[in-house]
């Protein structure tokens, strides 16, 4: 994994995230990949943005989501590109479901357990504060507390 400043080439947002940091900076993540050492190898690299640096990366699917997730250090931008998406948001009375077509988007806010359902073949777009993001299996059950600690997720 590396982060490139100046990519000279188009970029594939499905397969190489950007992550924008401290002074505007947009740097490709070469090498990235869904993958508990590649994760740690992208946090240690961007740790030093903080909570001010994003994630941004492009996400296909089909069918449920396997895990809930929350990231305390700031909101998520869910922007539906294709397809349909169920967004589906822990709150204190149950949970908050927001239906997303092409070209919709939704904020789930810092620290809200959340969960993404893709209706048939979809794709989202996230700008994600990834710094401490949690992730839990996902089962029926809404996560039993809606903030807290937080720890690495492969999302």
């Amino acid at each position: 994994m590396e982060l490139i400043a100046h990519t000279p080439h188009a970029i594939d947002l499905r397969t190489t995230p950007v992550h924008l940091g401290l002074g505007s900076t947009a740097r490709t993540v070469e090498g990235f990949a869904w993958d508990p050492a590649v994760l740690h190898a992208y946090s240690a690299a961007v740790a030093a943005d903080g909570a001010e640096g994003r994630m941004v990366t492009i996400i296909d699917g089909d069918g449920p989501g396997d895990h809930w997730e929350r990231h305390p250090a700031g909101d998520e931008l869910v922007v539906c590109l294709s397809g349909s998406v169920t967004v589906t948001r822990a709150g204190d009375g149950g949970p908050d479901r927001v239906v997303l077509g092409p070209g919709e988007a939704t904020v789930n806010p810092a620290g809200t357990w959340h969960a993404v359902d893709m209706e048939g073949p979809a794709s989202i777009l996230t700008v994600t504060a990834g710094l401490g993001t949690d992730h839990r299996p996902r089962t029926d059950a809404l996560p039993a507390d809606h903030a807290g600690a937080s720890g690495p997720r492969p999302s």
